[in-house]
């Protein structure tokens, strides 16, 4: 064994004695809410399929139907011979759908994030940044060598303290001049806690920052059409959509597919294209998921009923975990965040603390028939371990009941103090 491999064997040990080791788990058939992991049928509670649309079979069929005109991969990058007519398509049906001028298809959230964020960005430039933000926001920001000022979740005071410095700082005189930007999740992916997007589109026309939002978990979900987050903040007092300078969201939750795109002026979208590494270098999306994409986007035109059903069950999840005393929610203060998130977003955690006794309370479930996640750090900050349970439309409400008894139990029986953190050296 070389000194590499043995380092290495070392930390991965490590990492197990902490609770800290990861695990593939190979699923058998479609990413429904019926799975079979490991040979076991199980309940699906841990995906970001919040519309259901995975396993849907018109999304297959669309897909079909594309390979069989155009092939299975695009053959390049967009700018050589990759563009296809389905991802033209899609990014127009995406720039309707969002209200913006424009869209661009990306491989994933996080190359959009990174792409954009170096393309935009310079050692010139600052960006405000939540803490809690993907890790794809954060690399980029870094990445973009930008000034990174990170500030504390959801907190309005530190965002506007942070800008404010921004806009004293003084800088050489430079090609341009300098940019300072707001970059915000808008429901946070492990919390499930939404940012309060009007007081940061105020904040940023304040201080003559842009605004950029990751919308990854609110696109197809939230407001009235499930247009996103900022048809959600829209209205008297709201926002519009385009108060946001940089709308990026991807396909692979809501719309049960894959890859991203960034959507908002003319102009952005030209210079992305001009600029954006992570799309100039790479081989296009295969024309088949641009087209079951757009199959998917119809389907939430077209299916308000999938919403609705949706937020019933949030809804009876949360009022059975209450009855139970369960308490499900956010470890962080929301001082800035938009009130009454837990009743629309479809992301639940449950705080434990402790790795140990997140991975037996997950162990629990998954022995009762039901796959959650257990969500360790460095995913989440140290002593907020915890099940980050999410609702499907597919979900039925038998299922739901089912999984809160089997929670109740698995609590009980794990040693899980469920009205509140577990001990954090569990």
């Amino acid at each position: 064994m070389n000194a590499l491999q043995a380092q290495l064997r070392e930390e991965l040990a490590q990492l197990a004695a902490a609770g800290l080791y990861r695990r593939r788990h190979a699923v058998d058939g479609s990413h429904g809410t019926l799975l079979t992991v490991d040979g076991r049928p199980c309940v699906n509670f841990c995906s970001n399929d919040y519309l259901g649309l995975a396993a849907d079979p018109r999304l297959a069929q669309a897909a079909a139907e594309a390979l069989s005109r155009c092939g299975v991969g695009s053959g390049a990058a967009a700018l050589v011979s990759g563009y296809n007519q389905e991802h033209a398509g899609l990014e127009q049906a995406l720039a309707e759908f969002v209200g913006r001028p424009r869209a661009l298809l990306f491989s994933s959230g996080w190359a959009a994030n990174l792409g954009v964020l170096r393309a935009l960005l310079t050692r010139a430039d600052d960006l405000v940044a939540d803490e809690l933000n993907h890790a794809s926001l954060i690399d980029g920001g870094r990445l973009s060598g930008a000034r990174y000022r990170r500030v504390g979740h959801c907190d309005l005071p530190a965002f506007q303290r942070a800008l404010a410095a921004a806009r004293e700082r003084k800088l050489p005189a430079s090609a341009r001049q300098p940019r300072a930007f707001v970059v915000t999740d808008t429901v946070f992916s492990m919390d499930g806690d939404l940012a309060d997007l009007p007081a940061l589109a105020r904040l940023a026309r304040r201080y003559g920052a842009a605004l950029m939002v990751d919308d990854a978990h609110g696109f197809g979900v939230l407001g009235a059409n499930g247009r996103g987050a900022p048809e959600h903040f829209s209205g008297e007092g709201g926002i519009a959509a385009d108060d946001v300078d940089v709308y990026i969201a991807t396909l692979g939750k809501s719309l049960g597919v894959a890859g991203a795109f960034v959507a908002g002026s003319q102009e952005l979208i030209d210079y992305l294209v001009q600029r954006a590494r992570t799309w100039v270098f790479s081989t296009a999306m295969p024309p088949a998921l641009a087209a079951a994409a757009r199959a998917a986007l119809g389907i939430v035109n077209n299916e308000p009923e999938r919403r609705r059903r949706l937020f019933a069950n949030i809804a009876r999840f949360r009022a059975g975990a209450e009855q139970l005393g369960i308490a499900i929610g956010s470890p962080h203060a929301t001082r800035g965040a938009a009130v009454g998130w837990e009743a629309i977003t479809p992301i639940q955690p449950l705080v434990i603390g402790g790795a140990a006794r997140t991975l037996a309370l997950a162990r629990h479930l998954f022995e009762a028939g039901f796959w959650v996640a257990a969500i360790r750090p460095p995913t989440v900050p140290p002593n907020t371990a915890r099940l980050r349970i999410t609702l499907s439309a597919a979900h039925a409400p038998a299922q739901i009941d089912a999984l809160l008894e089997a929670l109740a139990e698995g609590c009980r029986r794990c040693g899980v103090n469920a009205g509140g953190l577990a001990a954090p050296a569990a």
